[in-house]
């Protein structure tokens, strides 16, 4: 979907400069002869020293430095990479490893380098969300074979296995306190240098198995400022900038910015573990004063889908299988006091919290708005320090399977609990929308899972987001991916 153009306001623009300035200074735009470095703008900066074993480990894969066992094709399911084929025994599946590989460190892939990855992911705490409720076991059979055993029979190992968090990285990365990326991956483009939170540089690996990457490296900075992106590709400092905020799309020429529907879904988390929220009649109180349809027009300038549920259009069999669910009825929530985080990473985040702020307060709770950037509330949300947190989820980020969201979201011993909810009808359609085989019988699991939270109200989902993405008109083979994985590919380049 292509956005009319509009000149950007003077002080949007003057604002937007002065973050602006030296954003991609000592960057060179030539390299090596082979035509320019691709400067890349991303919205958040590290939060975990780029450890794979974070949500961190999505940059990784979208700047392709870091590889994993398997991929995912267009339909989620399993292809190859760094392992070539695998089939299942039971609780076991077998894994052979893809030959002539060497990490950037010129050390080569074998079955031991791949059973040190997985045994650091599996030993992590917190584990990768994906291993929410999995306990795995990984051994070399022999120097190109890897066995993954499960405690249970796991139909969904491969999908798991594809989730940059479980990236295979070389043994230097693990020789720290930290798991450090830096010259350990195995990708087309080498990480070099990462500089805080502020820029990242990776240079193209020219030993790749793979297809030799087109461009000579890619400079990165983070700019969590929304405005700042837009200006950074409208005044041609940025050749692909992600996550174009919604106010800004309109701003830039059609011919720059793509928009693709996408699995991730804005949800209003209701912390049911204390406080306000504790009460199933107060929690159907703020859920019935919600009106979702207004956000999506005035906020999202209709550049967003209306949610039914946590699952949205980006998985279209959802809405086939839905049916209505059973809710309590709404108790009197005047005089009650809640306080609602979100964070500005998002650029409409702030928005959508003050528009919920004035709809709460006229359903009569008295409602307070605490607003920071994410890697500074995330935590806080996780400890359940709010009554209630907007945000913006990607439910099939992982495995291409929205289960395992599910699972790290609602379950009670999940990774991601900001809803603090111990339900045991939730906990036990979760475990067995990750038990179900692949298939039809596993969506209509996964829908009896969004079944079970949404009885709850425990979360409100309030809209489905699309990728709005900006491209230079240099940029050539920049990839457009609803679960945001990749972004920059061998195939990228400047022209």
């Amino acid at each position: 979907m292509r956005l009319p153009a509009r000149l950007l306001p003077v002080t949007a623009l003057a604002a937007a400069s002065a973050l602006l300035t030296g954003c991609f200074s000592g960057a060179s735009a030539e390299g090596g002869g082979d035509g320019r470095r691709i400067r890349l703008a991303m919205m958040q900066p590290p939060r975990s020293g780029l450890s794979p074993l974070s949500d961190d480990a999505f940059k990784l894969s979208r700047w392709s430095t870091a590889e994993t066992l398997v991929e995912l094709d267009a339909d989620g399911d399993p292809k190859a990479s760094l392992a070539t084929e695998w089939q299942q025994s039971g609780r076991t599946w077998t894994f052979d490893i893809r030959d002539g590989v060497t990490f950037h460190d010129g050390t080569r892939l074998d079955a031991d380098a791949v059973v040190r990855s997985l045994a650091e992911a599996a030993g992590a705490s917190p584990k990768p969300r994906i291993l929410d409720g999995v306990a795995l076991t990984v051994r070399a059979a022999d120097a190109d074979t890897v066995t993954v055993t499960t405690a249970d029979e796991d139909p969904l190992l491969p999908q798991r296995l594809s989730s940059p968090q479980l990236s295979i990285l070389a043994a230097k990365a693990y020789t720290g306190k930290t798991v450090d990326p830096v010259g350990a991956g195995t990708g087309p483009f080498e990480l070099t240098e990462v500089n805080g939170a502020s820029a990242a540089s990776l240079d193209r690996y020219d030993a790749y198995w793979g297809a030799k990457a087109k461009a000579p490296g890619i400079d990165v900075r983070f700019v969590p400022d929304g405005t700042a992106r837009a200006a950074a590709l409208r005044s041609g400092e940025a050749d692909i900038v992600e996550a174009v905020p919604v106010s800004q799309a309109a701003l830039l020429d059609e011919d720059l910015v793509t928009e693709v529907p996408m699995p991730r879904t804005n949800t209003l988390y209701l912390n049911t573990g204390k406080g306000v929220f504790k009460d199933a009649s107060l929690r159907a109180a703020a859920r019935e004063a919600v009106d979702a349809e207004s956000i999506v027009k005035g906020v999202y300038e209709g550049r967003a889908d209306l949610a039914e549920g946590l699952l949205g259009p980006a998985l279209p069999w959802a809405a086939q299988l839905r049916k209505p669910v059973t809710r309590a009825e709404a108790g009197d929530p005047t005089g009650k006091a809640v306080t609602i985080g979100t964070f500005t990473d998002r650029a409409e985040l702030p928005e959508v919290a003050a528009t919920l702020q004035q709809q709460l307060q006229k359903a009569g709770f008295t409602v307070k708005l605490e607003v920071r950037e994410y890697a500074n509330i995330e935590a806080d949300a996780l400890a359940g320090a709010f009554d209630a947190f907007i945000l913006s989820r990607a439910t099939v980020l992982d495995s291409g399977d929205p289960a395992a969201y599910l699972y790290s979201d609602f379950a009670s011993d999940g990774s991601f609990t900001i809803a603090q909810l111990d339900d045991p009808a939730v906990d036990a359609a979760v475990k067995k929308a990750g038990e179900t085989p692949t298939g039809d019988a596993r969506r209509r699991a996964v829908i009896a899972a969004e079944a079970a939270v949404l009885t709850t109200d425990a979360a409100v989902p309030l809209l489905h987001e699309r990728v709005v993405q900006g491209d230079a008109a240099g940029v050539v083979g920049a990839a457009h991916d609803p679960r945001e994985r990749e972004l920059v590919t061998a195939a990228t380049y400047v022209r």
